[in-house]
C-alpha cells in the first residue's frame, strides 16, 4: 500500500509496468537478485531442470518415464503406460490437478510461478544468468540498450543471441522427446537431419517459439498469456499467504522516506521503508510490491532478499517484505484453515482416493468382447451359439502369447477362430470367437457373460459381454 497522503496511490492499477505511457513495450532490466531465498530457488530450479531433461530418457520396465505421444495416442506417466481406453483416468487426474492448484493458490498465492514454473526457471535461472554474464547487471544493461550499435554492442548481442538460439534448440529437442519418445529423437540424431527434414523444420519452429519467448517476450508470458495470473485474482483473499509488503510497519504514521543519519524515525512518525526502491529494481515483472497484491507478481521472492539486505544495512529487523497474509499484517491474525479450505481439501482427498483406487484396479491388458454386428444367434437342438469380435490391448513392454478366452459365469465352450492369439508389446490385436452355451443354462433371451482372458494358463484380464438367445416364455 502507498501512503494515504499520496493522491495517486491507485494509479499503478491503470497500466502494467511493462507498457509505457505511450503504449510501447517497456523492457524490464531487473537487478541481479541475491540472498537466501534466491539460493533456495536456485537449488529447487536445478533439481527441476535435471528432472525435466532426464525424464524422457529414464526407463521404467522399458517404458519412458514421461511420454505424451498424442499422434500415436500413447502416454506414459511415471513409467506407467496409458492408452485412449484409460481416458477416464486422465479426466480424474486433471480434476485432481485443478482442485490442487485451487487449494494451493488459496493458501500460498502464486508461489508455483516463482518457484516451479518452467517459464520462470528457464528465464531466471538460465537465460537471465547468461545475460548478466555477457551484458552485466541492471545499470550496464540499461546503458547497453541505449548505446549506439558500435563494435561492443554488436559483439555482445551476437554472442548472447547465438547462445540463446542454441539453448532454445536444445530445449526443443528435449521437448520433442516428450512427444515422440527419446529413442526416436536419438535415432533421428544418429541418422542425420538430412534424412528427417520434416522433423528438423518442426524443431526449428519450436526453437523459434522458445527463442521468441526467452529472448524478447519474457515476463509478458506471465502477465498477458498465462491464465494462472487471472485465476489467482478470484481465488486469493485476505487470508492467503503471498509475498507481501508490511505497510503497517513500512509506512508508519507519516509514510516512508529516505534514511537520514542519526534520525529517530519513530519520533518523526515514518515507517521502516526508506524508499530505496531496491524491491522495484530487482522485480522481474517491473512492479512495486509496496502497492499491494498485483496480477504481475509471481512470488519470486527477489524483493524479499533485496529488502532484507537493505534492512540489515539500515539496522532494522528483516521481514518488511515477507511471506504473509493481509490479515496477518493488518490485524496480526495468523493463518487458519477456514470452511472454504476445508471443503477444497475434502474434495481433493476424495478425488485423489478415487484416482489411486482406479490406478490399482487398472490391468495391463484391456479386453473388449462385442457381438459381431448384423449376426444373430445360431440354434441347435441343445445349444445356442453367438459370434463375437475380441480386441486386446497390451499395455506392457513384453509380448503376450498363447492368449485364450474362458467362460467364468456360465458353463459352455469358447472357440477361437484361427487358434490362440498373440499381442505384441504395447500393441493391439483383434480376433473372432464363438461362444456356445446349453439352452438349459439360459434363464432369459439376453444374459451377461463374464469372461476370463488367459495367457499360458494365467488369468491376465476379465471382461463382460452380452449373449443373446431365443425368447423364453415361462
Amino acid at each position: 500500500m502507498q501512503s494515504e497522503n499520496n493522491p495517486n496511490k491507485e494509479k499503478f492499477r491503470d497500466s502494467i509496468g511493462t507498457i509505457t505511457d505511450s503504449g510501447t513495450r517497456n523492457f524490464i532490466h531487473p537487478k541481479k537478485p541475491k540472498g537466501r531465498y534466491y539460493n533456495y530457488r536456485t537449488i529447487v530450479s536445478w533439481v527441476l531442470l535435471v528432472f525435466f531433461i532426464a525424464a524422457p530418457f529414464i526407463k521404467v520396465k522399458g517404458n519412458q518415464f514421461l511420454l505424451f505421444d498424442v499422434l500415436d495416442r500413447k502416454f506414459n506417466i511415471f513409467g506407467f503406460p496409458f492408452w485412449p481406453q484409460d481416458f477416464y483416468l486422465l479426466v480424474i487426474s486433471m480434476l485432481v490437478s485443478i482442485v490442487f492448484i485451487i487449494l494451493f493458490t488459496v493458501i500460498f498465492g502464486r508461489i508455483f510461478c516463482g518457484w516451479m514454473c518452467p517459464q520462470t526457471i528457464f528465464l531466471e535461472m538460465i537465460f537471465r544468468k547468461i545475460e548478466y554474464l555477457i551484458d552485466g547487471d541492471r545499470s550496464k544493461q540499461i546503458k547497453l540498450s541505449k548505446q549506439a550499435w558500435d563494435a561492443e554492442k554488436i559483439t555482445k548481442r551476437a554472442l548472447k543471441w547465438s547462445i540463446f538460439f542454441i539453448l532454445s534448440f536444445l530445449i526443443s529437442n528435449v521437448f520433442l522427446s516428450y512427444l515422440v519418445g527419446s529413442d526416436v529423437v536419438i535415432k533421428y540424431i544418429l541418422e542425420g537431419p538430412s534424412n528427417h527434414l520434416g522433423t528438423l523444420i518442426k524443431l526449428l519452429v519450436f526453437t523459434g517459439v522458445f527463442y521468441f519467448v526467452f529472448a524478447w517476450f519474457r515476463e509478458q508470458v506471465c502477465i498477458i498469456v498465462c491464465p494462472y495470473g487471472r485465476l489467482q485474482g478470484v481465488l486469493l483473499d485476505n487470508k492467503s499467504i503471498n509475498v507481501a509488503y508490511d505497510f503497517v510497519r513500512g509506512e508508519g504514521e507519516n509514510g516512508r522516506k529516505p534514511l537520514r543519519k542519526n534520525e529517530n524515525r519513530e519520533e518523526l512518525g515514518n515507517g521502516d521503508c526508506i524508499d530505496c526502491k531496491q524491491c522495484v529494481q530487482v522485480c522481474p515483472t517491473g512492479i512495486d510490491i509496496r502497492n499491494g497484491t498485483q496480477l504481475e507478481c509471481i512470488n519470486c521472492t527477489a524483493c524479499i532478499d533485496a529488502c532484507d539486505n537493505i534492512m540489515d544495512k539500515a539496522g532494522f529487523d528483516r521481514g518488511l517484505i515477507r511471506y504473509a497474509s493481509e490479515d496477518e499484517i493488518e490485524k496480526k491474525e495468523k493463518f487458519k484453515f477456514n470452511a472454504r479450505l476445508i471443503a477444497y481439501t475434502a474434495v481433493l482427498t476424495i478425488l485423489f482416493g478415487i484416482l489411486v483406487t482406479m490406478l490399482f484396479l487398472r490391468t495391463d491388458v484391456e479386453a473388449t468382447v462385442l457381438r459381431l454386428p448384423g449376426q444373430t444367434f445360431q440354434s441347435t437342438e441343445n445349444t445356442i451359439k453367438n459370434v463375437f469380435t475380441i480386441t486386446l490391448i497390451n499395455k506392457t513392454t513384453k509380448a503376450i502369447n498363447n492368449v485364450d478366452v474362458k467362460l467364468l459365469s456360465h458353463k459352455g465352450k469358447v472357440i477361437m477362430v484361427g487358434g490362440d492369439l498373440s499381442i505384441k508389446k504395447q500393441g493391439l490385436t483383434d480376433g473372432t470367437l464363438f461362444i456356445e452355451i446349453n439352452k438349459s443354462d439360459l434363464k432369459s433371451s439376453k444374459v451377461k457373460l463374464k469372461l476370463g482372458i488367459y495367457s499360458d494358463g494365467k488369468l491376465i484380464a476379465k471382461t463382460t459381454t452380452n449373449f443373446t438367445g431365443p425368447l423364453i416364455i415361462k
